[in-house]
């Protein structure tokens, strides 16, 4: 009889995801960072990539600013893996959306000057950016894979109910697209002079 309680015992406890949950947090959270060293990255190639348009095309003022404004807004929101919100999620989404179509926009200008498409050093950054987009896109959909599987514990029994007992976690906020970046991706960029 005690035979039979223990290996019930250990069977519910294995399916109740007392290690699931924290575990499938933490993996939510460090996806969460992985995102967020993307971003970086990316803010950090833009001074480089500004830097060497402005030598081919000085007069095309407006649309470096706007990059340099949005990387400015983009680096100066971050998230915190372990506190995100739904709010501050959308926030962080907005300014990183446009800070994607002030490049749009900057990479347009590039083909006005075929001089700068033939420099190396644009060709090189606009490869790293273009290679940081695509980690981007990974990160993103890892995290948004992440967040799929922490909020399917938080909310799918039998480990729901080790959640509503011990841990008292609320389902994540899902990566999400706003209005602006919507109606963004749906048309090309457009550059005016």
């Amino acid at each position: 009889m005690k035979t039979l309680i223990l290996i019930m015992t250990l069977t519910l406890l294995t399916g109740c995801g007392l290690q699931s949950i924290p575990q499938s947090k933490n993996q939510t959270e460090a996806s969460m960072a992985e995102v967020m060293n993307q971003y970086k990255r990316r803010a950090d190639l833009i001074p480089n990539l500004v830097e060497v348009v402005k030598g081919y095309a000085g007069h095309e003022k407006d649309t470096l600013e706007a990059v340099i404004s949005a990387r400015a807004k983009a680096t100066q929101i971050t998230v915190d893996p372990s506190k995100v919100s739904p709010e501050k999620m959308a926030e962080f989404q907005a300014a990183q959306g446009s800070l994607s179509q002030a490049l749009g926009r900057l990479m347009v200008v590039s083909e006005k000057y075929p001089d700068l498409k033939a420099n190396e050093n644009f060709k090189d950054l606009q490869a790293q950016l273009e290679g940081t987009e695509n980690r981007i896109t990974i990160a993103r959909r890892r995290y948004i894979e992440d967040i799929r599987e922490f909020n399917n514990l938080v909310t799918v029994v039998p480990t729901s109910l080790t959640n509503m007992l011990v841990y008292k976690y609320e389902k994540m906020p899902q990566w999400d697209v706003d209005e602006a970046e919507k109606k963004a991706i749906q048309s090309a960029p457009s550059v005016k002079f």
